[in-house]
């Protein structure tokens, strides 16, 4: 999952606020008081109150830091595994950043949009989410908008194109998602968990087929595709519901949801490409013109046009998978 949002409610009687945190996308709805079912009737959302889906004082707990003893207080709920909501008199980073290495769990209270920013980018690793408490419905739509964006930054890399074979037919999988992705964005796809393309998105048209914003043609049944966490999966298990990364060419990413997702038998390239320092990366992809890889610079460019020393980007790692996730072990793929 991405960072969560959880916006305080005053009373379940504030349907402007309410409705507005549902369409921002919130995690779940926090009261003080009870008014869970009233919620419920707008629609299929999680809430944290005395007659919630989460108890306050139970499964969450709330912090109030004013000095050193309660950092430590909320240190030692994170340590058994609670969900602990941080809350500062004086809005800093300082206590977060104490009790980030402390549990996974950790939430910050915060005010508007900026004070979220910080908390869920804090030392790279962040918060596990926020809890806004605000009335203003701009800023909570702004919030939303943060934390939708607040993915994964991965280190794309310059590769250059060694090979572009054509192999003939294979089982093909292409992905639908449920966001529409703009020019510069696509998925991280490849034959190797190691080695990735930055596979385009059809947001390009051409005089034979429209844009298609919303959809990566992904590659064939065997390859790997980047998923939140740090998690991959073979795009053969991808399936309706499933979350995965959607990167910018400045490797800035953010998760997008699987409307569906179609195997199909289509003629087929082999890709190879290699990076400045020595790595190489190889996918099989459709041999299509809509198909595209990603410049350096952002742009889109067709396979069917890729040729030996064009410069494309990548992400690499260490390779080591065990079910989707990194391992350290010795293993040699081709």
């Amino acid at each position: 999952m991405g960072k969560e949002l959880i916006v305080k409610v005053k009373s379940p009687e504030d349907k402007m606020v309410i409705t507005t945190s549902l369409e921002s996308g919130i995690t779940a709805l926090l009261f003080e008081s009870e008014g869970s079912e009233k919620v419920r009737k707008l629609a299929k959302i999680k809430t944290i109150a005395p007659d919630g889906d989460y108890k306050l004082g139970e499964d969450f707990i709330i912090v109030k830091i004013k000095n050193k003893d309660d950092e430590e207080k909320a240190a030692n709920f994170l340590k058994q595994g609670k969900n602990v909501i941080v809350k500062t008199t004086d809005w800093t980073i300082i206590p977060i950043e104490n009790l980030l290495a402390q549990g996974e769990n950790l939430y910050a209270w915060v005010r508007n949009a900026e004070e979220a920013k910080t908390a869920i980018t804090i030392l790279e690793k962040g918060t596990k989410g926020v809890v806004l408490d605000t009335e203003d419905i701009n800023e909570i739509k702004k919030t939303g908008e943060v934390i939708r964006l607040a993915g994964e930054k991965v280190d794309l890399k310059k590769a250059r194109i060694t090979g572009v074979q054509s192999i003939g037919m294979c089982d093909r999988v292409c992905i639908d998602t449920a966001s529409l992705m703009e020019r510069g964005e696509g998925s991280l796809i490849g034959n190797s968990s190691a080695g990735m393309f930055l596979v385009h998105a059809e947001t390009e048209s051409n005089p034979y087929v429209a844009a298609r914003p919303f959809r990566v043609n992904a590659g064939a049944v065997h390859m790997y595709v980047k998923l939140p966490n740090g998690k991959t999966k073979y795009l053969s298990e991808i399936e309706s519901g499933d979350e995965i990364m959607i990167y910018n060419y400045k490797g800035e990413g953010r998760i997008a949801y699987v409307g569906r997702a179609k195997v199909e038998r289509r003629p087929m390239l082999l890709i190879e490409a290699e990076t400045e320092d020595g790595k190489k990366v190889a996918g099989i992809l459709q041999n299509a013109e809509t198909i595209r890889l990603t410049t350096p610079e952002g742009n889109p460019i067709s396979v069917v046009e890729l040729k030996p020393g064009d410069d494309i980007l990548v992400y690499t790692e260490k390779p080591g998978r065990h079910f989707g996730m990194k391992v350290e072990e010795t293993i040699i793929e081709k």
